[in-house]
């Protein structure tokens, strides 16, 4: 059968070449994708993902099986509505269910219902409004733009000069609406499961690394690194957040005739008072993706299928070892884009023992080139963090450009436990 993931960053590499290692699976398509894909023979669509009427005549064309989608824009504008609408089988939420990741009031307003604990927080419309209700807040205090951001719409001011700063920024970009809410302490994980029939799934936690410098330092990105498992949260603490956080959620989307099928991600928090939920996203997190799907052993192409079908999915997971995965960006990433330059071959990338999932790279003259923003992953398994860090950051030091930088400490919170 032939597939089709919607997407063109590493999270999308990762989710393709997943599917490609099954024996079902003839081609993977990945729309639009990126030039990098080319390493593992994924095949890429110059179709806009936003031009739903050309991708599903696609996907008639030439009879897909179905559709994985990665990125939250196309989720939140009803992708999944217009497939399902046209008869085609496409893997995730509807527009009204991804609004848990498209708004973040309307992702309070379900956790209130569903008594999942979160943090405290006040919604403002206008500039001044938020300025006043930051007389009275306690530092550090966390800002959210409420509106999809690409993982970079969340500010923990330290203090009144930063948090003033932040509310001016967010309202001059054109945020229609802001949150200001409750900072809380304590131990981060991503939590994501497979979700259909109003059942949940668990995949296994892994741990994000969002600030762009080593030792968390400087501004929020999309990513730079994430490590599975995170042996620092015990399992019990996961089946907590399964059953007090995700299976409510779930309950309660469908309560409201708004259920979820796809993938729910919860950014969580091990407090002193136990788990608590950061944020919601509606798809696969990037750089989670690229250290979580390639610790399972079965078939990647059948558990789609079989949630589809609405089956219980056959998922087998590797329980050893790590996997840590290093995301390589261009300079001045996340606030400033650079000038394109050359990238290395593709030759030289598969000399490597990592794995690499590319993100923002273009073609020129048969070259890959940068594109600005997170350019790559280097993933790695092996038996210790340790020895996964050295493979890994020794892969990149041979392919290391003074035009990129990526973060030397990947997965040190588990090191300082």
């Amino acid at each position: 059968m032939d597939l089709l993931v919607i997407g063109s960053g590493a999270r999308e590499h990762t989710i393709a070449r997943a599917l490609q290692q099954s024996s079902t699976v003839a081609t993977v398509y990945c729309l639009p994708g990126n030039p990098g894909m080319q390493l593992d023979g994924i095949q890429t669509v110059a179709i806009e993902m936003t031009d739903f009427v050309a991708m599903i005549a696609f996907v008639q064309a030439k009879k897909v099986a179905y559709t994985i989608v990665g990125p939250e824009q196309p989720l939140v504008a009803g992708v999944v509505d217009a497939f399902q609408d046209a008869g085609l089988a496409i893997f995730g939420p509807r527009k009204a269910a991804a609004a848990l990741e498209g708004s973040k009031t309307f992702a309070k307003e379900i956790m209130a219902a569903a008594h999942v604990p979160t943090a405290a927080y006040q919604a403002y419309q206008t500039v001044q409004a938020a300025l006043d209700a930051l007389d009275d807040v306690r530092y550090p205090v966390v800002i959210k733009a409420d509106g999809l951001a690409a993982g970079k719409g969340v500010v923990i001011a330290q203090n009144d000069v930063s948090a003033r700063q932040t509310v001016q920024a967010f309202f001059e970009q054109g945020v229609p609406q802001l949150l200001i809410e409750d900072y809380l302490e304590g131990e981060e994980f991503s939590l994501m499961a497979l979700v259909a029939n109003n059942r949940v799934y668990p995949l296994p936690v892994a741990q994000d690394h969002k600030r762009a410098f080593d030792g968390d330092r400087g501004p929020n990105t999309g990513g730079m690194g994430a490590y599975c498992p995170v042996p620092q949260i015990s399992d019990q603490c996961v089946a907590e957040a399964v059953t007090t956080i995700l299976e409510p959620i779930v309950a309660t989307m469908a309560e409201r005739q708004t259920p979820f099928i796809g993938v729910l991600y919860a950014g969580l928090i091990a407090t002193q008072h136990g788990v608590k939920v950061i944020e919601f996203n509606v798809r696969f997190g990037d750089p989670e993706t690229q250290v979580v799907l390639p610790r399972m052993t079965g078939d990647w192409a059948q558990v789609f299928a079989q949630l589809l079908k609405g089956e219980t999915p056959t998922l087998q997971w590797q329980l050893s070892g790590i996997t840590l995965g290093v995301v390589v960006a261009s300079d001045g990433y996340p606030t400033q884009s650079t000038t394109p330059f050359v990238l290395p071959t593709l030759q030289q990338f598969a000399k490597r023992n990592s794995t690499f999932s590319f993100a923002s790279v273009a073609e020129q003259a048969n070259q890959l080139v940068s594109a600005g923003g997170r350019l790559y992953t280097a993933s790695y398994s092996a038996e210790t963090l340790g020895r996964a860090s050295q493979q890994v950051y020794r892969d990149l030091a041979q392919l290391a450009l003074p035009t990129t930088f990526y973060r030397q400490d990947i997965g040190f919170r588990m090191q300082v436990k």
